[in-house]
């Protein structure tokens, strides 16, 4: 009995063994077929086509890499080229110098023998420098005690106000001292000493234009009660060449003490020229229309 579905063919034994060697089996039924012949499984394949694992790998470039090169940059063409103005600094201001004020000068005024210039009154600044005689210089009328104030540079400095003149000390005298006999008359010298008839004669000599002089008066207490002043009556820039002239001739002279507007110069204190007085009241007593010589005597050398 035979399943349905399955098939159950003889065939005979040299026919098996045809077929198991591959080869072509004619039935005689069946016309020979050729048919290519197939590979039975994947394995059978990789042995019959030898081909090299190394075909599916990538290639290897086992050359030394080379960096690549930069490219140089061509560098651009030259232009004109404007020089940059320099920049401006922003000065910067201090606070002193933002408030300091420059003092106000309301003149000028000449010196009248060689000042010391000080940074404050009272000595209480540094020694600047020192003016020679004749300097003229800028005031701004401010005065503390002795000292007054003045501007050089546009700074404000001291010196002492007594050796601050108006006027320009006239230059020392030119010429001897003359001890002729004075054409005032011999009642000016009577009782004088000897020294202040040295002094009458001398300027008599020299500024003829003098013509009144005070000599000895009766019932001073002073030097003219003793002989040994003389007032020679003159003001304004030719008693100012008059008190220059006695000052340098003081040891031919004898004269010991001058006093002229205000001011007084002595021998013992020559080193600080003119000293400033106290005010006294008037013209005369302040010696503004004469100079006032006082003399030790006879201890002139004429």
């Amino acid at each position: 009995m035979i399943r349905t579905g399955i098939v159950k063919v003889a065939v005979p034994g040299a026919a098996v063994a045809l077929m198991a060697t591959g080869s072509a089996v004619a039935f005689p039924d069946q016309a020979p077929q050729v048919d290519a012949p197939l590979a039975s499984s994947p394995l059978q394949l990789a042995r019959e086509v030898q081909t090299s694992r190394d075909a599916y790998r990538p290639s290897l470039n086992l050359k030394p890499s080379t960096p690549p090169t930069a490219k140089a940059k061509t560098p651009p063409a030259a232009k004109h080229l404007k020089k940059q103005a320099p920049i401006p600094t922003k000065s910067v201001k201090t606070r002193a110098a933002e408030t300091v004020k420059a003092p106000e000068i309301t003149g000028s005024k000449f010196t009248t023998t060689d000042l010391n210039v000080w940074t404050a009154p009272e000595q209480k600044g540094t020694l600047l420098t020192v003016l020679s005689k004749g300097s003229k210089v800028s005031v701004t009328g401010e005065v503390q005690g002795i000292w007054a104030q003045i501007v050089r540079d546009g700074v404000a400095r001291w010196v002492k106000a007594e050796y601050l003149a108006a006027t320009k000390p006239v230059e020392e005298v030119a010429g001897g001292v003359s001890s002729k006999a004075c054409a005032s008359g011999s009642g000016v010298e009577d009782g004088l000493s000897a020294d202040a008839i040295r002094v009458h004669r001398a300027v008599c000599a020299l500024f003829p234009s003098v013509s009144s002089y005070g000599g000895v008066r009766s019932g001073d207490g002073g030097e003219h009660g003793t002989g040994r002043a003389l007032d020679i009556m003159v003001s304004g820039s030719t008693g100012d060449e008059i008190a220059a002239y006695v000052r340098s001739h003081y040891k031919e002279l004898g004269v010991s003490e001058v006093i002229w507007e205000q001011r007084i110069w002595t021998v013992q204190r020559s080193s600080e020229g003119w000293r400033g007085m106290e005010d006294r009241g008037g013209t005369t007593a302040n010696h503004y229309d004469h100079v006032h010589v006082t003399v030790y005597g006879n201890e002139g050398t004429i």
